[in-house]
């Protein structure tokens, strides 16, 4: 289901959005709820807030690992591709 290329593409609009913003985190409203399909379930993204203070319904992005956070079954989950 997950794409390794669509990881990639938000990914890069995290980092884009990251460096026009220049601040420590940034909310932003999900631009891609409609365009990739596991995405719309998270109607907000997060840039560089900890899982800690952030909410279970948004997807988190780690720009110090560059990862992306997902809050599934008590726990935060990586979001790897398919294979």
């Amino acid at each position: 289901m997950v794409a390794k290329s669509e990881i990639q593409k938000v990914m890069d609009w995290c980092e884009s959005k990251k460096k026009e913003r220049q601040r420590t985190y940034v909310i932003e409203r999900n631009p891609f709820k409609d365009e990739i399909q596991w995405m719309r379930r998270f109607p907000l993204i997060e840039i560089d807030r900890t899982k800690e203070v952030a909410a279970k319904t948004s997807l988190v992005y780690d720009s110090t690992i560059k990862a992306l956070w997902h809050f599934l079954n008590g726990n935060w989950r990586r979001v790897e591709p398919d294979f």
